[in-house]
């Protein structure tokens, strides 16, 4: 769907299940919702690289989420508030 100025319009499915989404639309409206967090919400890009990749290094990573606490770590890491929910924190 195209808005003003020709630019497709990035639409939320608020009453939809992920598994009712296609996979590659579910992705861009995670990330859309990630570019749309308040700046001073989010951690800081380069805290939010450490984290990732910290959560990368993890056993409990898996597909994207996080077996502890069941979060995508993408959201769970971009918080500035947020940490690990792991025993052992890793950050």
């Amino acid at each position: 769907m195209e808005g003003a100025g020709g630019k497709e319009e990035v639409r939320f499915c608020r009453r939809c299940l992920t598994k009712d989404m296609p996979e590659s639309a579910y992705f861009s409206n995670l990330y859309e919702y990630i570019r749309q967090i308040d700046p001073d919400l989010k951690a800081e890009e380069k805290e939010y690289e450490r984290r990732l990749s910290l959560c990368k290094e993890c056993d409990n990573l898996m597909n994207g989420m996080c077996r502890i606490c069941g979060c995508f770590v993408e959201l769970r890491a971009v918080m500035k508030k947020n940490y690990c929910p792991g025993t052992k924190k890793r950050w």
